[in-house]
């Protein structure tokens, strides 16, 4: 029952985690393409920046953009701030359960670093925290003067970071904390900069008083990063599911390249909100790069090694009979796609990387096994291969007696 319940706690902090992330992304999209659409009209009050008519499910909306307060404060003000907490929380919730949970499966990869699952979340949530720490300095410094400069600072900043995440984590486990940790810096924007910085804002406007033009300056700025980082944390994210993306040796170029490919589509975008004729040629460049994405993909994919130590003290205390048992099991009904070369057609890649060619394999996906062929009838689909239910309890005691030890 525990376990069921730890399976469903994942799906519905995943549930929630989308729910609010589409919350955010689509109230972001949104505002930024009100403000880039904003017209002068003569109509207006002198205190106001701009308008736009919009007409959606049946009715008309006027949008009046106020750079300054207008005559009248209003008694409520909506604050469009939960959709990214709540993003965020979820997020790091599903990160607990998922990742650190299972950090020795989803984080560590001795032949990169041999560390234990504690170390391991450690230092993924230390380098969370670095990496907001870093970026918002760099924002406050000099070089936060001018955009362009600061973009490709951070650009710089964000491939230095992708490049230690592979030298400390798995190739998956390097993907997701990159994701986390830009969606830490975005959510940081929002909850440390944007919003403390509009309230400061709405106070001195209340007391009739000059609000500071810095907060709206830094605000604007920490927008701006965000509506360009939207699309590479959303692809990065995704990536969990492709395992033919995250499992390369040059990983840390993929996320790379995929950084400038989010932020030329957004700003594609951008400009076409405005009205202006878009940049139909930005589509050539990002052809481009997607295709020399796909080269790299290639050109670095996974070279496998046998590394059993920790699995092998496992198996020794272990019946013997129980183990090759599962073994002959795993190998005749799961290993002609989870190989190091898959036999099954159209596969050039184990599924989500995930190889069961040994005993020892099979002891380090033992969670994976339970979840996917125990616990549910996910693996193999559709029952191809025939897995009787005495197999599948075969492989539940091995499960049982590895959680036992």
């Amino acid at each position: 029952m525990l376990d069921y319940f730890w399976l469903w706690s994942e799906m519905i902090v995943r549930w929630v985690h989308v729910i609010a992330g589409v919350a955010w992304i689509g109230s972001s999209f949104y505002f930024i393409a009100l403000d880039l659409s904003l017209k002068p009209g003569k109509e207006l009050p002198k205190e106001a920046n701009g308008q736009a008519w919009q007409v959606h499910g049946g009715g008309f909306y006027n949008m009046v953009k106020y750079l300054v307060a207008p005559k009248k404060m209003p008694e409520e003000l909506t604050w469009f701030k939960w959709e990214a907490y709540s993003t965020w929380i979820s997020g790091m919730a599903l990160m607990s359960l998922v990742y650190y949970g299972s950090a020795s499966l989803y984080m560590i990869d001795l032949e990169v670093l041999d560390i234990t699952q504690l170390q391991a979340v450690f230092l993924s949530l230390g380098r969370i925290v670095i990496g907001w720490i870093i970026y918002d300095g760099l924002c406050r410094s000099p070089l936060g003067k001018n955009d362009l400069i600061l973009a490709l600072a951070g650009l710089v900043f964000l491939v230095l970071l992708s490049f230690i995440y592979t030298q400390v984590f798995s190739h998956r486990g390097a993907f997701m904390q990159m994701g986390v940790t830009i969606g830490t810096m975005m959510v940081a924007n929002v909850a440390m900069v944007i919003i403390p910085g509009q309230k400061k804002v709405v106070q001195a406007l209340k007391a009739g008083d000059d609000p500071n033009p810095i907060y709206g300056v830094r605000g604007k700025q920490r927008s701006l990063h965000n509506n360009y980082l939207t699309l590479p944390v959303i692809f990065i994210m995704i990536s969990n599911h492709y395992p033919v993306i995250y499992a390369t040796k040059f990983s840390w170029i993929i996320i790379s390249l995929i950084l400038i490919v989010g932020a030329l589509i957004r700003h594609y975008f951008n400009v076409k909100h405005t009205g202006e004729k878009p940049p139909h040629w930005i589509w050539l460049p990002i052809l481009i790069i997607i295709f020399i994405s796909i080269y790299i993909t290639e050109l670095g994919k996974p070279e496998f090694s046998n590394n059993e130590k920790k699995s092998s003290n496992i198996i020794n205390q272990i019946p013997e009979n129980l183990i090759l048992a599962s073994e002959e099991i795993v190998t005749s009904k799961c290993s002609m796609c989870h190989a190091k070369e898959p036999l099954w057609e159209n596969l050039s890649i184990a599924p989500k990387m995930v190889v069961l060619e040994t005993k020892e394999d099979i002891i380090k996906h033992i969670d994976g096994i339970y979840s996917q062929v125990v616990a549910s009838y996910a693996m193999p689909p559709g029952n191809i291969t025939f897995i009787e239910s005495s197999e599948r309890q075969t492989l539940n005691s091995l499960y049982k007696k590895i959680k036992n030890l």
